[in-house]
């Protein structure tokens, strides 16, 4: 990978230009054609480095969504990581340091398809497993910089859900999947969802403004670029903490995601989640300790959950299987 390559990954997770071209913009910025833009990207996702080109839509908007958690015994890790990931609406898959081991995102048209689909894994599996609803995000980017020192993240803004049209889900699903690496991405999409190009780039911009589609870019994978020490920290924040510490977590520089989810009574209390990306392990534990440190967090306690192996990374399924 060389500079070009870093700077097409690191300048164009958000932003991607809103034309039936973007490619060709691109190429223009970085001094290259759009048919060698167009071929970088391709190598760079044929080769891990890149998930796709497309955009990220907030949780709970377009469908419905939770992270999971399972305890899962050493010598049924292969097996239950198999069949939890054989699930098309699990998109996010991690084996972590903790007896709650197999930690994955599920994502589904609705409520009762998201049930359902823990249920199934539930049976199938026979262990428990927990669901930690989303309560609240206060930063759900996860486009940090790749170069340069730690940064905070943009803050979160509400969302105008009044915007979200019947005939949505159908592009955002595709957006989450990924857009075509052909110099006229929003023309294949068009074509694919039976519209016009234009109409699909307005329509596009529209559920940018409105904060339902939160990221459109390139979405990379961290871990093939280095990002190799992921942690998720869990803080046993009271209720009435929750944003105060949420936002402070969400501003620290190094914190790359933070939100509320439910806790579940009597098997994990932890209300408050960050994460930190880092290139190893030391790095991290700076970022953690210096968040330890600010004010609306010192005290409170927390668990620090490394992931271990990747399983699965996919943008999220939003629509039911024909």
């Amino acid at each position: 990978m060389d500079d070009l390559d870093l700077r097409l990954l690191d300048e164009f997770q958000r932003d991607l230009p809103l034309c039936p071209q973007p490619f060709a913009v691109i190429g223009a910025a970085l001094r290259l054609t759009e048919s060698a833009v167009v071929d970088r990207l391709i190598r760079l996702r044929d080769n891990g480095k890149v998930a796709r080109v497309g955009g990220t839509v907030r949780p709970n908007t377009a469908g419905a969504s939770t992270l999971a958690a399972m305890a899962v015994p050493e010598d049924q890790i292969e097996d239950i990581a198999a069949l939890v990931g054989a699930e098309p609406g699990v998109n996010h898959s991690y084996l972590r340091e903790a007896d709650w081991n197999l930690w994955f995102v599920a994502t589904a048209a609705d409520r009762d398809d998201l049930g359902a689909l823990l249920d199934r894994l539930h049976i199938a599996s026979g262990l428990q497993l927990l669901d930690l609803r989303l309560v609240r995000p206060f930063n759900i980017d996860l486009g940090f910089r790749l170069t340069g020192g730690l940064c905070a993240m943009p803050s979160d803004r509400p969302p105008l859900p009044y915007q979200l049209h019947p005939g949505d889900g159908a592009l955002l699903h595709e957006l989450s999947a990924g857009l075509a690496l052909t110099p006229r991405p929003f023309a294949a999409l068009a074509e694919t969802l039976g519209r016009d190009e234009s109409a699909v780039i307005a329509r596009i911009a529209v559920l940018l403004a409105a904060g339902i589609i939160t990221r459109l870019g390139v979405i990379v994978r961290h871990r093939a670029l280095g990002f190799t020490a992921n942690a998720m920290v869990v803080w046993d924040a009271a209720p009435e903490q929750a944003e105060a510490a949420g936002r402070a977590l969400a501003a620290h520089p190094g914190v790359t995601l933070a939100y509320e989810r439910q806790p579940v009574p009597g098997l994990w209390p932890w209300r408050l989640y960050s994460m930190i990306h880092a290139r190893s392990r030391s790095e991290a534990l700076v970022v953690l300790e210096t968040a330890t440190r600010l004010p609306a967090l010192q005290g409170m306690a927390y668990r620090v959950l490394f992931s271990t192996r990747c399983f699965k990374q996919t943008g999220a399924r939003l629509r039911r299987a024909a």
